[in-house]
């Protein structure tokens, strides 16, 4: 396979939006204390100064255009708790895999960038968990939280990923490419993944090292993200991570707040009717309906029961 990098041009960008009215919200904030810097043409580096950490995330524009407030998702976070903010947008499915985001990159370890920082988290799910644990190499001794990361896309390691096949044009061989490897520096590295959703579990089995410490979010698949974000769970984390206390048994008691989430509960339901075990379903529905008020498990339970 011959090895393709994301430039300006390249159509898997999806190419910027017409009029910038969407980075007002973000340039109004860096002009008191930071900056909102393009690179290239498919991404921008959003900077929010405080003191003495900085989170460090990867976000879609997408997803800060279709936002009220239009700022990234950790603003809010960072600026309660005092952190400064670092977040690369990308424009369209880059992956970040783009030389300017590598060059800008480069320019922070020239200026000691990170130095300035009591502690540093990098943070991202999925692509933007890839990205979290590629760059973290710049920040040795920083700590990163990775949700559902993808090792690589390379076909020649993981080929059997079949999701975002397109990506696969991008260059994941050369620089930052492969994100198992580019964590050695970092201090610690929590993993949340779904070990039952078979192409999360393997991207995570390729990060074995002692500094990464496996967390378990079972029966959540492609939703962990969302699952986490509705449980309120990522600012929780987020604080656990960059104070160094996040802990396999800290982040179970954490989990259990998916006991009382629709959605997740939902889900359970319907992968034990796809499952064709009524016996597991109606386990569901009495733990749900003793719990909390819910009229979908009642109503099945009653179905699976024959009572009213």
């Amino acid at each position: 396979m011959t090895d393709l990098v994301l430039h300006e041009a390249d159509p898997l960008s999806g190419g910027p939006v017409e009029g910038d009215d969407w980075l007002s919200a973000m340039d109004a904030i860096a002009e008191d204390d930071g900056y909102l810097e393009p690179l290239g043409k498919a991404h921008w580096a959003f900077f929010a100064e405080d003191r003495p950490n900085l989170l460090v995330t990867f976000e879609r524009a997408e997803s800060i255009r279709a936002r009220e407030d239009q700022l990234p998702a950790a603003y809010a976070m960072c600026k309660a708790r005092g952190w400064s903010l670092l977040t690369l947008i990308a424009e369209g499915e880059t992956w970040w895999r783009d030389r300017a985001v590598w060059g800008y990159f480069d320019r922070l370890v020239d200026d000691a960038f990170f130095d300035d920082f009591d502690q540093v988290l990098f943070m991202g799910a999925g692509p933007a968990g890839h990205a979290a644990c590629a760059y973290a190499v710049t920040a040795p001794g920083c700590r990163v939280l990775a949700i559902a990361p993808r090792a690589t896309l390379d076909p020649d390691i993981a080929g059997w990923d079949r999701r975002n096949l397109a990506a696969r044009r991008l260059d994941f061989r050369s620089r930052y490419g492969y994100a198992p490897d580019m964590t050695e520096g970092a201090g610690r590295v929590w993993l949340v993944h779904d070990p039952l959703h078979a192409p999360d579990a393997m991207h995570a089995a390729l990060f074995r090292a002692p500094w990464v410490t496996a967390l378990k979010a079972r029966h959540t698949g492609e939703t962990i993200e969302r699952t986490l974000a509705g449980t309120r769970l990522i600012d929780k984390l987020a604080e656990d991570a960059m104070a160094g206390t996040l802990t396999p048994a800290g982040f179970a008691r954490h989990w259990r707040s998916r006991r009382s989430y629709p959605p997740y509960l939902r889900g359970l339901l319907a992968q034990a009717a796809a499952q064709k075990r009524p016996g597991l379903e109606a386990m569901i529905c009495r733990s749900v309906t003793r719990r909390m008020r819910a009229p979908r498990f009642a109503a099945r339970l009653a179905e699976l029961t024959g009572q009213k």
